[in-house]
């Protein structure tokens, strides 16, 4: 392992214990969804802040319909600045705002649809963005997957590496850009 590559994986690991040691405090995460995630956005909001968390909702504030790029984009700038640890972003099937949210250097959301994708999605890739479709999940098993993700803590050994990997391959995606 190179020394950038060290730097990197200590990096990631301070990150990942300073995540797992703020779940059940005063972590704060950041909400958002479109039109067709509204209402299931109320429901997790309200179930965020009956275990304790804070929560910042980037909107959107009604039914009326609305893009999903721009709610998706505020929750994962706030995980990726760091104002925020975590983030949901829900619409209608969960696709569109999870790409939205992986476009933004150093948010990895992953679309979960029950217990084992949240827990998979922590684990094994430490996605610090949760991505739901309010059209194929009913209410209660949205909060069961916020609860799963929410205390599935990071894994060690080989998922740091891989997890090193995806940011070695993001980062060196960031300097092409920056070259051109």
């Amino acid at each position: 392992m190179t020394t950038e590559e060290q730097i990197r994986h200590l990096v990631r690991r301070v990150v990942d214990e300073t995540m797992s040691k703020a779940v059940g405090k005063a972590e704060t995460i950041a909400i958002g969804s479109d039109h067709g995630g509204y209402r299931m956005k109320q429901v997790v909001i309200d179930h965020l802040r009956g275990r304790g968390f804070g929560v910042h909702d980037c909107g959107c504030n009604g039914t009326e319909p609305v893009d999903y790029p721009d709610f998706a984009h505020a929750v994962a700038r706030l995980v990726a600045t760091g104002t925020c640890l975590r983030g949901i972003v829900i619409d209608g099937a969960g696709i569109g705002s999870c790409v939205v949210a992986n476009k933004v250097p150093g948010v990895r959301a992953a679309l979960c649809h029950d217990l084992s994708t949240a827990r998979n999605s922590r684990e094994h890739n430490h996605a610090n963005v949760l991505s739901l479709g309010a059209g194929l999940i009913g209410d209660n098993l949205a909060r069961q997957i916020v609860d799963a993700w929410l205390e599935t803590e990071p894994g060690p050994g080989r998922h740091a590496r891989r997890v090193d990997k995806i940011t070695a391959i993001e980062q060196r995606y960031l300097r092409m850009k920056d070259e051109t």
